[in-house]
């Protein structure tokens, strides 16, 4: 569908991209992975056509429609969240409109043998034609239901695009752009501005969706859940795995491993035939055996480790002072603006060392509650302080209004810090890898991600011990999140932190407040545990519906009981088909693994002059992952078929 032929990407002497070739096919699911800056999203605006390469090509077919979301958009004003929407529909509106007023004209013309006539009836059977094509949903139901199902609710449809914020009018132009079913969707950091119950119903959309995707993001489990293949961009080189990004990482350490050892038996055998030959250099008796392995010397292909980036962050929280037990709490609190009141009679507490999630749907209250705990809001009712010696970090959402886009990296760190700490300014920033000519960068050409280290490198500058995070990880890469998630599970003081992603919260912090509907509820436990709960509460809302549905529909009761029964055997025969399917369609694939493993076994054993060892060993061990899983879902469903 989309072909990258040995593109190259330059700036003067740098090269960005360099040499890169892969191709996109249809319905295929990538995800395209990296550190921040690795040209992830430039590698998309190539494919688009927003920019040339400096050498090689990207063929697609004239006809392919492409959408893509970029990372920053402009954003439309003047129309409601509904209206914009619906601009998606450009194209199906104007073919009503013209199919109405074609419809009209026939139905006013009596000359049924003109040769305008039969035109305009068959100009007619095409729009219909193509209606029917495009129309499985009239635009209306489609335009709601993706709203919706991106976290809007109802009566917000009519608000004014101007009256939400860049989050929310990204999720607008991303309702637009799945409405379009364009061929191939670029999808630049998705899920950065959607919250969970948002994602989870993205990644069902994603699923179910008729075309190629590729996208970018830095959310481990939306990859893992999206993704069947994983393209890699390190230090301006590609390296393609067909697997999900789980995967991925453990495929690209076996390979890596594999290569190094590979690269140092190689290094043994050249330095062992080295050493013979400047022994026995000039020994006639072993002439002939200098020059053979000479010759074997000058033709060995030598292996070679792919060049990796290891550089990273390194991040560790100055120890935090010792505060009181209770570091903040509010006690049936009312928070909000005099245009809107955002949550009522909220009743919140957090112990010294807690980790805490604050979670739910983006406009409900988690920001605001940030602003409470700063000091920048009072409650409209109740009571909320701070507790004693608190101390608080605050990492704000919007970086780019925080910072001060004229000053320099440096200038940033060094108006903020007081006393010894300025002596440690370099060595701070390069710890959040800001060196040598990046710490003179003015902060209005730093990246998303640069800027997310920016700030977080701030707190570094003093000793805390009420760490207030408000969606910390968005546009920072997967590695960046490791590390920071690491440093917080190992900071002795309190954490509270806004967050959507759910792999980052998973493992980080222990209880958790909710924000839903106006009111605020604490649930104690991870945020894995919170989900499943939330699922159960969701099907158990769905049975009630389901129940009240049932109640108000009349029913025979001499014939329900025998109806139900046989309803209940038909579910069950056909739920053992399903299984027996199953069953059949495992042992072929098992078998089939079992062939292939067997064949690569032979080569492996000994591999011929044009076989790559490296490749056939992670062909392999792809190919015993998935015969493992498979003979392990064989086992469960014949125990289960009894």
């Amino acid at each position: 569908m989309v072909s990258v032929n040995n593109i190259t990407l330059s700036f003067g002497s740098f090269n960005l991209l360099d040499g890169i070739t892969f191709s996109i096919g249809e319905k295929e699911r990538i995800g395209l992975v990296g550190k921040n800056g690795a040209g992830k999203s430039t590698l998309m605006k190539l494919i688009c056509g927003d920019i040339a390469p400096t050498s090689g090509s990207v063929d697609k077919p004239d006809a392919l429609e492409i959408g893509f979301l970029p990372q920053v958009m402009e954003h439309h004003k003047g129309r409601s969240v509904f209206d914009e929407t619906m601009t998606a529909f450009r194209k199906i509106i104007l073919m009503r409109e013209e199919l109405e007023s074609a419809t009209a004209s026939l139905s006013e013309r009596t000359d049924y043998e003109s040769q305008s006539y039969l035109k305009l009836i068959d100009r007619v059977n095409e729009l219909n034609d193509a209606l029917s094509v495009v129309q499985d949903v009239p635009p209306e139901v489609a335009a709601r239901k993706t709203l919706l199902g991106l976290g809007f609710k109802e009566d917000e449809l009519d608000r004014k695009t101007e009256t939400f914020s860049q989050g929310w009018n990204m999720r607008i132009e991303l309702a637009k752009i799945l409405l379009q079913k364009p061929d191939l969707l670029l999808l630049d950091e998705p899920t950065n501005h959607l919250d969970i119950e948002s994602i989870e119903w993205f990644e069902d959309y994603l699923k179910s969706y008729r075309g190629a995707v590729m996208l970018v993001s830095h959310d481990r489990r939306f990859l893992d859940n999206v993704t069947g293949r994983t393209i890699e961009i390190m230090l301006g080189h590609l390296h393609d795995y067909r697997v999900p990004y789980s995967q991925y990482v453990e495929l690209r350490s076996e390979r890596l491993a594999q290569q190094q050892a590979s690269y140092e038996n190689q290094q043994r055998m050249i330095e062992k035939t080295e050493e013979f030959i400047a022994k026995f250099r000039y020994k006639p008796t072993k002439s002939n055996q200098v020059q053979s392995r000479i010759k074997a010397l000058d033709k060995l292909e030598r292996i070679e480790v792919d060049e990796t980036d290891n550089v990273t962050l390194n991040v560790k929280f100055p120890p935090a002072p010792r505060a009181g037990d209770v570091v903040f709490k509010a006690s049936g609190v009312t928070v909000g603006y005099p245009q809107k009141v955002v949550f009522r009679n909220a009743d919140i507490e957090v112990k010294r060392g807690e980790k805490v999630a604050l979670i739910g749907r983006n406009g409900e209250g988690k920001t605001t509650l940030m602003r409470l705990i700063m000091g920048e809001l009072s409650p409209i009712e109740g009571e909320a302080r701070i507790g004693h010696n608190v101390r608080i970090g605050y990492y704000a959402q919007n970086q780019e209004d925080v910072l001060d886009k004229t000053a320099t990296v440096w200038d940033t760190l060094e108006r903020a810090a007081v006393g010894e700490i300025r002596t440690k300014l370099r060595e701070i920033l390069a710890g959040f890898l800001f060196r040598g000519e990046d710490i003179d960068k003015k902060v209005s050409v730093l990246s998303g991600g640069e800027r997310a280290r920016l700030g977080m490198a701030r707190l570094m500058l003093q000793p805390y011990n009420l760490l207030a995070l408000d969606e910390p990880t968005n546009h920072m890469d997967i590695k960046s999140k490791d590390i920071l998630k690491q440093a917080l599970k190992a900071y002795d003081g309190t954490l509270i932190v806004v967050s959507h992603d759910r792999d980052f919260l998973d493992g980080l912090v222990d209880k958790m407040y909710e924000f839903r509907d106006g009111k605020v509820s604490e649930h104690l436990g991870g945020v894995q545990d919170f989900l499943e709960k939330r699922k159960l509460e969701d099907l158990k809302e769905l049975e009630r519906r389901f129940q009240v549905e049932k109640q108000e529909k009349p029913v025979d009761n001499k014939k329900s009981a025998s109806q139900k029964q046989f309803q209940e055997s038909k579910a069950r025969e056909k739920e053992q088909r399903k299984l027996r399917s199953r069953v059949t369609w495992l042992e072929k694939e098992i078998e089939k693994y079992e062939d292939r493993m067997k064949k690569l076994e032979e080569k492996l054993s000994a591999p011929g002059d044009g076989d790559d060892v490296m490749e056939l060993t992670r062909a392999y061990l792809e190919d015993k992952r998935f015969l493992d899983a498979y003979t392990e879902e064989w086992g469960e469903l014949v125990e289960k078929l009894g």
